[in-house]
């Protein structure tokens, strides 16, 4: 079964229990500062989880483009990926356990045809605080899963988001497929890694409150997830999901290029590593966010994906020099520009950022040649030290197998161990910093976040005045303590036009204009004169935020009730941000 009938199969199914089709967000999230990108369908839901009334109403179903860097050491294997698409369907407040764990068993084994003895699931088994999820596991005998095959786990594998985060929260059920073609235990092990997760069904039935407790929900959520890639491969009948449909013509294209097979295992994983990069890169590169290769954030993430493609295509022989991964790039975006247009109207930036990154990185690896010639002039004894290596991997991008290969030809050793041990190091600090931005949830849209969000209305607005009617959001971040606005605009603003456009944000302020929501169809809105800074991912029933005279913009939230709730605004900084987007950062007093 392709990528397109599986997604045809999941929507439809859900479209005939009630739910509504929704467009996939943006891979880079909207004004929510904790995620660098959005890493499950639940994140641009967020307002509505937390009790905002959606457009379409209380059943959602959608595709969500998605992005993790959490198993990045992982691509290369079997079944990870960087970027992936995740089927959803959502309950917002509407029907609960019964009917979502009923479903998910309808359409895998009625639809899609899964053999039932191939299935197992997991439940919460309950803490000092809350109690097991025997509901859930009720709900799956009954519908003819052994309870053999029912594994009870802790708050680390089933529960969301965790027990430490404040606000919606609850156990989930995942659903494990037995992907082997050996006869499938009688007993469920979830640590034996044959058993994969296809689908995740989280119940948010709790608030875990500020004084530590966790209250009933009044209105309790359902939000599923289902990986498009893992299911693809199963129902195609693959172990290895880059041998599926979704992979197959990357990966011949890779072979063809450089020569060499797939299933020739010293070349399998990194086929499967430029594969996985190349399709996360055109995405990432492809959004409408314009996001280039940097040593910040999202660009570094970029920047990163796109040296360790290169590295892995040295492994092949590939001639880095040819335009091989300009072939590869307009391939992906041929094939997914049918589900996501942005890709065919920014191929232009796509294949040029690609380029420039390869001209960069291989300027990069001349450097870090010349830096070891130094290194083994001045080496004292037989043996690079851990030190002299993991600077050649951080700072020149080398991976120490090539170190390693250097050294040999020199006849000498590297001290491999005392490497990994320091890349460790490195991982564990890189990884702190990243799961603080991944760490997405529905605790970060507080008062303060609310106001900023309201904020950026008026600046849009005041920026239109001032410099004029190009002027259109590109991006935002917000956190508690200040606001990021991306905007159009070819030039520096001069100091009078920041004053101009702060004096007018607080005159708008001052005004006291209520903030009225209003839901209408997407062409109405359009016909009024709404911006929005991506027409593609509303749906025909869009929720439309009003502000007197002074703003008119599709949006999803949240906002303050009237202005005179922002207090004083104040710009602390205008610059640079990419070619012909400005930036702008700010202050509420």
């Amino acid at each position: 079964m392709n990528i397109i009938k599986l997604k045809d199969i999941f929507l439809k199914f859900f479209e005939e229990k009630g739910h509504k089709i929704i467009p996939s967000a943006p891979i880079i999230p909207e004004n929510d500062p904790t995620c660098l990108f959005n890493t499950a369908g639940m994140q641009p839901l967020v307002p509505y989880l937390k009790g905002q009334p959606h457009p379409e109403g209380s059943r959602l179903v959608d595709v969500q483009k998605c992005f993790r860097t959490n198993d990045l050491d992982s691509i290369g294997d079997t079944t990870h990926h960087t970027f992936f698409e995740m089927l959803g369907n959502w309950s917002l407040g509407d029907y609960f356990k019964k009917e979502s764990i009923t479903w998910s068993f309808e359409l895998l084994t009625k639809k899609l045809n899964i053999p039932v003895e191939k299935l197992a699931v997991t439940v919460f088994k309950g803490n000092k605080i809350v109690p097991a999820d025997n509901e859930s596991a009720e709900i799956w005998k009954s519908l003819g899963i052994s309870e053999k095959r029912i594994a009870f786990l802790g708050e680390e594998n089933n529960w969301w988001p965790n027990m430490e985060l404040l606000g919606p929260c609850g156990p989930d059920t995942e659903i494990f497929y037995w992907r082997s073609e050996e006869t499938v235990p009688e007993v469920f092990d979830p640590e034996d890694e044959t058993w994969v997760e296809i689908w995740n069904n989280v119940f948010m039935q709790y608030n875990h409150e500020e004084n530590e407790t966790f209250t009933p929900l009044k209105n309790k959520n359902v939000d599923t997830g289902l990986g498009i890639e893992r299911v693809t491969a199963i129902l195609e009948g693959y172990t290895d999901n880059y041998k599926s449909s979704i992979w197959k013509d990357v990966i011949s294209k890779i072979e063809e290029i450089s020569g060499l097979e797939y299933d020739n295992s010293e070349y399998t994983k990194s086929m499967r590593i430029i594969a996985d990069h190349i399709r996360a890169i055109v995405i990432i590169s492809g959004d409408n966010a314009g996001i280039k290769p940097s040593n910040t954030d999202q660009g570094y993430i970029l920047r990163r994906l796109i040296r360790r493609m290169i590295r892995y295509a040295k492994k092949l022989n590939i001639d880095i020099n040819s335009n091989w991964e300009q072939e590869l790039a307009v391939l992906i975006i041929n094939e997914y520009s049918k589900y996501y247009n942005e890709l065919e109207k920014n191929q232009n930036d796509i294949l040029e950022t690609l380029k420039n990154e390869k001209i960069k990185f291989n300027r990069t690896l001349e450097k870090g040649l010349k830096e070891f010639e130094k290194v083994i002039k001045n080496i004292d004894g037989d043996k690079i030290n851990k030190d002299i290596a993991f600077r050649l991997y951080d700072t020149f991008g080398f991976p120490i197998e090539l170190t390693e290969e250097l050294a040999k030809e020199q006849g000498l050793k590297v001290d491999t161990e005392g490497f990994k041990e320091k890349f460790k190091e490195h991982q564990e600090k890189s990884r702190a910093g990243s799961e603080a931005k991944f760490k997405g949830g529905l605790a970060s849209t507080g008062e303060m976040e609310t106001k900023y969000h309201t904020a950026t209305h008026l600046l849009n607005a005041a920026l239109k005045q001032v410099l004029g009617s190009h002027v259109h959001q590109k991006g935002s971040n917000i956190t508690a303590e200040r606001m990021r606005f991306d905007f159009s605009h070819p030039e520096k603003m001069t100091d009078e036009q920041k004053q101009k456009a702060e004096e007018l944000v607080n005159k708008y302020i001052d005004m006291a204009i209520p903030v009225e929501r209003m839901e209408m169809k997407k062409e109405e809105a359009i016909a009024l004169g709404a911006e929005a800074m991506f027409i593609e991912k509303y749906g025909e029933i869009v929720s439309v935020y009003k502000i007197g005279d002074v703003s008119l913009e599709l949006c999803g939230g949240p906002h303050v009730k009237n202005t005179s709730e922002l207090g004083h605004f104040k710009i602390k900084k205008e610059e640079s941000s990419s070619a012909g987007v400005r930036r702008i950062k700010a202050i509420l007093e």
